[in-house]
């Protein structure tokens, strides 16, 4: 067992001929601003761009909307307040959440706008008995 532990003094030192050498920091910073860099575009932007989605998400949510919390509950919003969302999930069952709470939009209700339809001028209506004649 002491022969094991013996020449481990011996491999811990420093390398010979770097006992008088400074060397330059310069790699060393480059080294971590890459590794900064990396870190940036993959891991911190996507997640700043999912929060501001999310969060467009939560100030969307109207009366109607078919949602997802965070738990995995499924319903419909029955009502928004400023930090609270009141889901209706059953028919006699409504709960409280914040409104941090809710996961995701699986159908969101569209404002519905009544389509005015204008009336067609009789000059634009081709009929077929116009299109029989000139031929």
């Amino acid at each position: 067992m002491n022969q094991l532990f013996a020449n481990l003094p011996t491999l811990m030192a420093a390398p010979s001929g770097t006992e008088g050498q400074s060397g330059s920091i310069l790699p060393t910073l480059i080294t971590f601003g890459l590794v900064f860099v990396i870190f940036y575009f993959l891991i911190i932007r996507p997640q700043n761009k999912q929060k501001k989605e999310k969060q467009k998400l939560i100030d969307a949510l109207q009366k109607g909307d078919r949602v997802v919390t965070i738990g995995g509950l499924h319903g419909t919003v029955q009502s928004v307040k400023e930090s609270e969302v009141v889901v209706k999930v059953d028919a006699n069952t409504k709960i409280t959440f914040d409104r941090n709470a809710i996961g995701s939009v699986k159908e969101a209700t569209r404002p519905t706008k009544r389509a005015e339809t204008e009336p067609v001028p009789a000059d634009d209506v081709d009929t077929e008995d116009e299109t029989e004649d000139e031929s």
